[in-house]
């Protein structure tokens, strides 16, 4: 009895575990960099970070259309016919839609596959943009070429008439089957940048969505330590209902000591702008894109801009240099299949009117180079 009358309370530090806030794209931050072609990640990461999916999207578009020219102008009739009519996938039309999703997927996968679909008789009808789960590349026995196996039920087994299906990769390291995603090296630099996001969403849910701190502190005497239990809960369920008013506007009236206060007010969010920047700058450095393309108002003069747009001219020609054979082996068999001997040519557009522009002016200094050659030589005779 009294054996803690006169003891005063001890303050005890208890530290409260909070669950760490996460991005709803964990695989980003498990990456680990192996050979193996991580399909899901690439694909996680254009869902996670809009700038990568933008600026895939504006590379395919960007490389622009095609023509093709044939010796013979029946059969490039034919052709342009077959490039603008046939179906894709079911859902589409064009060898056009056939190299926009051929071109996204090796630029996100690092390696594309498709495949030349024929009728009954062996012609060419159709083309099909295959999925790379459960295919695997394979050295032929030449030790030279390159087999397609496709796993079904558990079974992997050679795909039928090689000479139909249609494969690219992009920077493929020496001696490898698979090429290299565009994508390569940003999982570290977008798992930052998540976080960073992630945490400015929780800071604003505490910040913005503002929380208080009622506090009630009884005074010395004796009733209201007798009743400070009861007046707490009061005061504790009239604030309650004056935050749960909705839009209807009700004072809150408390007496006795009562204090209220903002929880975190005190406390400064840190200035995101200079990483995320970092991060951003990283990104469109890979993607070889100008920043303004992708939305990022980041100063540059005029004549900056100007050799940006003719760097990316030379990545898209890069890419182009990739595509080209496939539109070439796909007007090929079509061509053979109805008996035709010539062999098409693929003709790219211009990339932009600049282009359009440059080369215009080229073609006129050349045209008044080559006069003023001509009339220095009659004066000279």
């Amino acid at each position: 009895m009294g054996l803690f009358k006169n003891r005063k309370p001890s303050r005890v530090s208890i530290p409260v575990m909070q669950a760490a806030n996460r991005h709803p794209f964990g695989m980003i931050d498990s990456y680990v960099p192996l050979g193996a072609p991580q399909h899901r990640l690439y694909k996680a990461l254009r869902e996670a970070v809009p700038v990568i999916d933008a600026a895939i999207f504006k590379l395919v578009r960007l490389t622009g259309g095609f023509g093709v020219e044939c010796s013979d102008k029946q059969a490039q009739r034919e052709l342009e016919e077959f490039i603008a009519s046939v179906p894709v996938g079911g859902n589409r039309q064009g060898v056009a839609a056939f190299v926009s999703a051929y071109f996204e997927q090796l630029l996100t996968y690092g390696t594309a596959l498709g495949e030349i679909v024929t009728d009954t008789d062996g012609l060419p009808c159709a083309l099909f943009n295959v999925p790379l789960d459960g295919i695997e590349l394979r050295r032929a026995q030449n030790g030279f070429d390159i087999d397609i196996f496709v796993r079904k039920g558990g079974e992997l087994k050679k795909a039928p008439r090689q000479e139909l299906c249609l494969l690219s990769v992009l920077n493929p390291e020496p001696g490898a089957l698979t090429g290299n995603s565009l994508l390569k090296g940003m999982p570290f630099v977008s798992g930052i940048l998540l976080k960073i996001f992630e945490s400015i969403g929780a800071n604003w849910e505490r910040v913005g969505n503002l929380r208080f701190a009622v506090t009630y502190n009884p005074r010395n005497d004796a009733v209201d330590r007798a009743y400070a239990k009861d007046r707490a809960l009061q005061v504790a369920k009239e604030w309650g209902e004056a935050m749960q008013s909705g839009s209807e506007i009700k004072d809150f009236v408390a007496v006795g000591d009562v204090q209220i206060k903002v929880i975190g007010a005190d406390n400064q969010i840190l200035d995101s702008e200079v990483p995320v920047r970092h991060m951003l700058e990283q990104i469109v450095a890979k993607t070889g894109l100008p920043p303004f393309m992708l939305g990022l108002s980041w100063s540059s003069t005029e004549r900056m801009s100007s050799q940006q747009a003719d760097v990316l001219t030379s990545e898209l020609e890069a890419y182009r240099q990739v595509l080209t054979p496939v539109i070439r082996k796909i007007c090929t068999e079509f061509l053979r299949s109805r008996g035709y001997g010539c062999s098409p040519a693929i003709i790219w557009n211009n990339i932009t009117l600049q282009d359009e522009v440059e080369l215009s002016r080229a073609r006129l200094y050349n045209a008044q180079a080559a006069k003023l050659e001509a009339e220095n030589k009659k004066e000279g005779k």
